[in-house]
């Protein structure tokens, strides 16, 4: 009985190592967006766009959600036509853009809708039970060992550009900065 929950352990343990990393990648992607999309919002024409969003009735605020998966089908697909025309890594590299520049739009409308589209019955119930679920998926992998050691990796790569690091790079910038002045006052 011991051998087959050993094999499938051993066998699900590369899916666990890549779902790690995804999961670290797309937090670091979420916060990175979130705090570009936070300092886009400030250009008056968007901080009105997003104050007109949010007085949007709850069927308005859907349509908007959805518009940029809509938007970026299109886009997408010119990519894959570049990938069966020999264009491999444009295709890819436009798939990824795509996908990066959709999540981050798409993660901002929904915090700007998000009253909106709880009023909606299907949508907030699905919500209900869809974040308890990713939250229990995601606990479950914390607790495994290939997290523990994606973890610990990521904190020796951390390493190099911890605080003390970067105040040796700014001390460095600053030098840099100093010189090319000091050029520039000589030329003029």
């Amino acid at each position: 009985m011991k051998p087959l929950p050993r094999l499938r352990r051993i066998l699900l343990a590369p899916l666990v190592y890549l779902v790690a990393v995804l999961l670290l990648l797309e937090d670091w992607l979420w916060d990175l967006s979130a705090r570009l999309m936070a300092r886009i919002a400030g250009w008056p024409p968007l901080h009105a766009l997003e104050n007109w969003l949010r007085r949007l009735p709850a069927a308005a605020a859907m349509a908007v959600f959805a518009l940029p998966a809509l938007l970026l089908l299109p886009v997408k697909l010119l990519a894959l036509f570049a990938i069966a025309r020999g264009h491999a890594m444009w295709g890819l590299l436009v798939i990824i853009v795509a996908k990066v520049a959709g999540a981050a739009l798409v993660a901002r409308i929904y915090l700007i809708t998000r009253p909106a589209l709880m009023t909606i019955a299907w949508f907030a119930s699905l919500l209900g039970w869809f974040i308890p679920l990713k939250e229990r998926l995601i606990a479950q992998l914390r607790a495994s060992g290939p997290w523990r050691d994606l973890q610990k990796l990521m904190s020796q790569l951390r390493a190099p550009f911890s605080a003390r690091a970067g105040s040796r790079i700014g001390r460095l910038l600053r030098r840099f900065a100093a010189f090319w002045r000091r050029a520039h006052a000589r030329r003029h």
